[in-house]
């Protein structure tokens, strides 16, 4: 039985099923019925991509597994069984003789007046769908706005968080808003959108090659991207945020991707973790726990290349460690022998809109366009379906303009920041309550 099909999840489903070849039944416990490809996220809220062109089906591509939709709540160890709660809110049970725990992180809260009642994340869907209607709904009013002050809070976008997320998220969101104000008949003359890109860190991208966060930098601030490091938000409003040096910017938009955290159910667990992390052998094993496994940002994986640390939270290591998960659970039915999950960095890819990107694949540094078609040509050939969906609507993308309208699919509260799953929206409580997430309300609208 696997829980969560993310990268590491749907990756484990996968390779499994091909290892086993119908020799054991493999059961998938998921809330939805597809893999998310995240790293393109930005791009479906920046109206390039299609929401359904990021999401690969996972009866339509794991024929040989049994997907149960369903929402895990509690993991008897001693019983091996895994209690769960389907999208219509009816409980179940599920029996394992193996269990790959694959439950992935969800958006990081910090001790911030106001920001889980006014901000939204950025890790599923739903928010994603949100937010494009949302800063479409912002352009609009503000091209319809009575005064001066109301328009220019309406079309400044604050995002906090200068990691992979939120400096992509930045820099689309600054091209779409553009497109969309040209666009607008009535726009103000003299004023233009605002994006504010906040980082407690001395630099974008933190985390990964200077070359690349040199390279971010520059296409942000030459976009227009106002860039503040070693700054971060003291509060939020309804109506805007006071930032940490004091001063207070007026918005109506507050975008959380400062980071993720791993999924609660593993705190409820009882084992010992790392920083939230279930800790695991270098195999991906459970100590103590013969017939557990866990891998992805839910799993304290020992970086073997770099001893005393652990591999760090990203989809390169999660879909690595999802294939190795694989093997070592059919090692532990009889199937080939387990093996260390070991691996280098292959480098990373930073898409920043149109033909701008940063990427260093194999070391080799790279910027503009040559770094544009590298860094597409990586996500296609690391989607596990609609590569030519997705190559189609980048065709049209750089053809046509952008179909910019609100659906208004979503309100605020149906995605609340904290919540434990951000794939799923948020529904009205019924008879039985609300089953659509695990987390708490949300209240800007």
């Amino acid at each position: 039985m696997i829980v969560g099909a993310g990268f590491a999840g749907y990756q484990t489903a996968r390779h499994l099923s091909r290892t086993l070849r119908g020799r054991a039944e493999i059961v998938l416990l998921n809330p939805t019925d597809y893999f998310l490809y995240l790293p393109l996220l930005p791009q479906v809220t920046a109206g390039v991509l299609e929401p359904r062109r990021i999401t690969v089906s996972l009866p339509g591509t794991l024929r040989h597994v049994r997907l149960v939709l369903g929402q895990a709540d509690h993991v008897d160890l001693d019983g091996r069984a895994v209690h769960f709660t389907d999208p219509e809110g009816t409980e179940g049970t599920l029996t394992y003789d193996r269990l790959v725990l694959a439950v992935g992180s969800v958006s990081k809260l910090l001790p911030i007046p106001g920001v889980a009642e006014n901000a939204t994340g950025f890790r599923g869907l739903p928010e994603a769908l949100y937010l494009r209607d949302h800063i479409t709904r912002q352009i609009e009013l503000a091209s319809a706005a009575g005064n001066p002050a109301e328009c220019t809070s309406r079309c400044t976008f604050v995002v906090v968080g200068a990691g992979y997320t939120g400096t992509e998220l930045a820099a689309h969101g600054k091209m779409f808003t553009d497109a969309l104000v040209r666009k607008q008949p009535a726009w103000p003359s003299g004023v233009r959108p605002r994006w504010m890109l906040l980082d407690v860190a001395d630099r974008v991208l933190p985390g990964l090659d200077e070359s690349l966060s040199r390279t971010a930098d520059e296409v942000l601030r030459g976009r227009g991207v106002d860039v503040r490091v070693r700054t971060s938000v003291k509060e939020s409003r309804p109506d805007g945020v006071l930032l940490d040096d004091g001063e207070f910017v007026e918005t109506r938009s507050l975008i959380w991707c400062v980071g993720v955290r791993p999924d609660p159910l593993v705190s409820q667990l009882g084992l010992p973790v790392e920083r939230g992390r279930l800790v695991v052998t270098p195999q991906l094993g459970v100590p103590g726990h013969p017939d557990v496994f866990a891998c992805g940002d839910a799993a304290a994986v020992p970086d073997l290349t770099r001893p005393g640390e652990y591999t760090p939270m990203t989809a390169q290591h999660a879909a690595r460690q999802g294939k190795m998960a694989a093997r070592n659970v059919a090692a532990s039915l009889g199937h080939g022998e387990a093996v260390p999950y070991r691996h280098n960095d292959l480098g990373f890819a930073v898409d920043l809109g149109g033909v701008k990107a940063a990427a260093n694949p194999m070391g080799v540094k790279l910027s503009g366009p040559v770094a544009g078609a590298v860094t597409r040509g990586y996500h296609l050939a690391a989607m596990p379906g609609n590569r030519v969906r997705v190559a189609a609507d980048w065709l049209l993308d750089a053809a046509l303009p952008r179909q910019a309208v609100q659906l208004g699919l979503l309100r605020s509260w149906q995605v609340p920041l904290d919540t434990a799953s951000p794939e799923l929206a948020r529904i009205p409580a019924g008879p039985g309550g609300d089953h659509g997430t695990r987390g708490g309300a949300h209240g800007k609208e």
